[in-house]
């Protein structure tokens, strides 16, 4: 039998051999950044099973530059940009999905057309404005222009617009005022969609470099990325153990929340229709 819908064995095998072909080359670099940072020196360019185990590397990494304070300045700034973007992209979602006022739809594809401006573009622009504010070398200068989001507001106001009107109905029969029904009703409901989106907006800012190397000059503003980038610079010498120690340190804190929120995470893409 023979159908338009139908693979043949050999197909599927060969689908299958380049899905494990493309995941091997993708954790390739993870397996030998932990291999590198949990062995020796002697041991970051040859495998040899029986090598000793060592939290050395750790150790020196930590050491050797002001990793905790890094930390810090990355949790403040997802902190800040996550904060503001939930409220900001919550209220225009809402006036777009619900509210009919002059110019929506110009304003909404405005918005949308935001989507097609990488942000690199504005980086110029972005550092005039932070150096008229007096907020250089800050973490609200690094924050400030990533609050408003445009991908959020779309994500939200379909999310929005998908809830019954006649929830919003009941509300308003029940005594609720507009942010009364938006706290009570939409934003409930849209419990998945703000969980996708804010593993996406903390992974991504978690791991931006263009804009906080830009606008950052000191250790106390430093995010971890710059502050890894300056670790493994030339000047720091190279040792690779040490600097694959310093990469876990930085990227550890994704990998153990993606490791334990593995089955909501993929649950709320599903979920928020993000492909």
């Amino acid at each position: 039998m023979t159908g338009l819908g139908k693979r043949s064995p050999f197909g599927a095998a060969l689908n299958t051999l380049a899905a494990w072909a493309l995941g091997v080359l993708w954790v390739l670099p993870l397996v030998y950044a932990v291999w590198t940072a949990f062995h020796p020196g002697e041991f970051s360019t040859r495998f040899a099973p029986l090598a000793p185990l060592t939290l050395k590397n750790f150790q020196a990494a930590w050491a050797a530059a002001p990793f905790a304070r890094y930390f810090l300045n990355s949790f403040l700034l997802v902190t800040a940009i996550l904060a503001g973007q939930l409220v900001l992209c919550t209220l225009a979602a809402y006036a777009f999905a619900r509210f009919r006022f002059w110019g929506h739809q110009v304003a909404f594809v405005l918005v949308l057309m935001q989507l097609m401006v990488m942000p690199d573009v504005l980086i110029v622009e972005n550092y005039r404005t932070m150096h008229q504010l007096g907020l250089v070398d800050t973490v609200a200068g690094m924050a400030l222009p990533y609050v408003a989001s445009a991908f959020g507001i779309f994500l939200l106001r379909q999310a929005f617009k998908s809830v019954p009107k006649e929830l919003e109905e009941a509300a308003r029969i029940e005594g609720c005022g507009t942010l009364g029904i938006l706290w009570r009703v939409y934003v409930p409901l849209a419990r998945p969609v703000y969980l996708a989106y804010a593993l996406v907006s903390v992974s991504y800012h978690w791991n931006n470099f263009l804009w906080p190397l830009i606008v950052t000059n000191s250790v106390g503003t430093r995010p971890l990325t710059v502050g890894l980038a300056v670790f493994a610079s030339t000047d720091q010498g190279i040792d690779w153990s040490i600097i694959t120690a310093a990469t876990l340190i930085a990227a550890g804190p994704l990998l153990v929340a993606f490791l334990v929120f593995q089955r909501q995470f993929v649950q709320s893409f599903l979920r928020a229709g993000i492909r």
